[in-house]
């Protein structure tokens, strides 16, 4: 298989059709259309259902295409550090992190680093925690925040943030007038929290079940579906402290829990590669912004990793 196909497969993917892939690609309909025939051919299964110019994609299209994505990912930072070399460019600040952390620590400490001199490019991703791992394992990024656990080899932990996990509620809510939410108080309402049952999701079961399941009405992926759920007033949720403090919404109350939910966090980068001067700046940037976004933030050393979690 070759970049012309895999670039033909992922449009498609995206887009839906062939005709417009190739309007997106500056390609003709029917070399599209080869080039998906071709990679077919070698993969030796189907990839799409035809139906006229619309294409519907098969199970193995969908397994497929996150790895080809991954790829084209690096090979288009390589294609782009390649002209920025040519042009004595400063190489680009790659960073991928959680959704929480993405959205609020990173500009922040991004912000911070500014004044001593930031690439000219910088790509700023989010995705989920195994998916920063990836990345980071693959070298594909300069740096990498992820909630933990992370106990993979092949990646530098810089340090452990944590803070206390929190409720969000609706100003209008009860709990919205209390100084602290205890586990009593929420047994009885809808819970809203994280569907993740081997990150965070673990810790507040343990820690608010008190014997009694927590009546969860709705599981998500990331902490801002879930206060934006207690925003719609489907219940009470429970997250990560970075989402409901980083980025405040009018009409919410973000309250503390009277019993300690710790939320970890931390920076990776790949094990062993050297860091230059900006992302040895952002790594103590990122440290900065959290203090100034966390209402108790503590650093701990990497090494207490095994002993924290």
């Amino acid at each position: 298989m070759d970049l012309n196909q895999l670039e033909a497969f992922s449009a498609v993917m995206t887009i839906g059709s062939v005709t417009g892939a190739g309007r997106s690609l500056g390609r003709s309909q029917p070399a599209v259309s080869k080039a998906i025939q071709d990679l077919e051919n070698e993969l030796g299964y189907a990839l799409f259902d035809r139906n006229g110019p619309r294409v519907t994609p098969t199970d193995r299209a969908f397994l497929l295409y996150e790895e080809v994505e991954r790829s084209l990912v690096g090979l288009r930072t390589i294609r782009e550090r390649a002209a920025e070399i040519g042009r004595d460019e400063q190489q680009p600040i790659h960073l991928v992190a959680t959704p929480a952390l993405a959205s609020t620590i990173a500009p922040m400490a991004l912000k911070l680093v500014e004044a001593q001199g930031l690439p000219e490019h910088i790509h700023l991703r989010s995705a989920s925690a195994e998916q920063v791992v990836h990345s980071v394992l693959h070298r594909t990024v300069s740096l990498g925040l992820t909630s933990l656990p992370i106990a993979h080899r092949g990646l530098d932990l810089h340090w452990i943030g944590e803070a206390p996990c929190v409720a969000v509620v609706r100003a209008d809510s009860p709990l919205a007038d209390c100084s602290v939410v205890t586990a009593d108080m929420l047994h009885g309402q809808r819970i809203i929290t994280m569907s993740n049952r081997y990150r965070l999701r673990q810790r507040i079961d343990s820690a608010l079940g008190n014997g009694r399941a927590l009546d969860v009405a709705i599981e998500t992926n990331t902490s801002f579906n879930a206060i934006m759920a207690a925003h719609a007033g489907l219940g009470v949720a429970l997250v990560e402290p970075m989402t409901a403090l980083g980025m405040p919404i009018a009409g919410l109350a973000v309250k503390p829990l009277a019993v300690n939910i710790p939320f970890y966090f931390g920076v990776v980068t790949p094990y062993g590669k050297p860091n230059d001067g900006v992302t040895q700046a952002l790594i103590a940037a990122l440290e900065s912004a959290a203090r100034n976004i966390l209402h108790g933030f503590v650093k701990h050393d990497a090494e207490q990793h095994d002993e924290l979690l």
